[in-house]
């Protein structure tokens, strides 16, 4: 996605019209995620640019995607500009220690 919103509208609530772009940006990047993977890949990255004009995007971090639609909104700017590039990627996850296993490292050292 690649795209300019809008902040004001003649006749709408400013408050509406950002819940709007917010709900459009959730629901991209729900599409984006639902994607079937390529093989080698177990998550989809996203990419995300943000700006009030394309020439001036940064790279943002994901998770500052609603904060920064926030601050553009308190900041009472006409418009801004996203970007969001999703991307197959493969995170290596680490194993993680249940009770279970405690328990069963436990009467394996007590047997012994």
């Amino acid at each position: 996605m690649k795209k300019t919103f809008l902040l004001t509208h003649p006749k709408k609530d400013p408050k509406r019209v950002l819940e709007s772009i917010k709900s459009n940006i959730k629901k991209y990047i729900k599409r984006e995620k639902r994607k079937e993977l390529p093989e080698g890949s177990n998550f989809w990255k996203i990419d995300c640019k943000f700006g009030n004009t394309k020439e001036n995007a940064k790279e943002i971090r994901f998770e500052d995607i609603m904060k920064n639609i926030n601050e553009a909104s308190e900041q009472n700017l006409e418009s801004f500009y996203i970007e969001l590039i999703s991307t197959p990627s493969n995170m290596k996850f680490k194993k993680t220690t249940t009770s279970e296993d405690i328990k069963k490292d436990e009467n394996l050292t007590q047997e012994q």
